[in-house]
């Protein structure tokens, strides 16, 4: 699993670890049941803080994508698959409604109808 982060980026550090997270699960490069690296480590190889990793940790914890446990650390849950299979379908949506010439505000109030 490669993960980088720009500290000179105006993106907060944790939302760029969380993101690059969540890229690496759309590619299939973690699986359900895989560990992340350990949050020291982590923070360690990306010379960032701690705290910094626990927080994109838990963001991902709060979405579905991982279950936290101490001891164990970071695993990547049963919802991840589904969460990369409905990312599979967006480019897909969005390309739709470009082509109806839907604004992003206009999709976001159908998808909030629908949902």
């Amino acid at each position: 699993m490669l993960i980088r982060v720009d500290p000179g980026s105006v993106i907060p550090l944790f939302e760029q670890l969380a993101a690059a997270v969540r890229s690496e699960v759309l590619r299939e490069s973690v699986k359900t049941g895989e560990r992340l690296p350990a949050a020291r480590e982590l923070a360690e190889t990306l010379d960032i803080n701690v705290h910094t990793v626990l927080r994109a940790y838990q963001l991902l914890r709060d979405e579905g994508l991982v279950d936290l446990r101490r001891g164990r650390g970071a695993v990547v849950t049963d919802r991840a698959r589904d969460y990369a299979a409905l990312a599979a379908v967006l480019p897909q949506l969005v390309a739709e409604a470009k082509r109806l010439d839907l604004s992003p505000t206009a999709l976001a109030a159908l998808i909030r109808e629908a949902y």
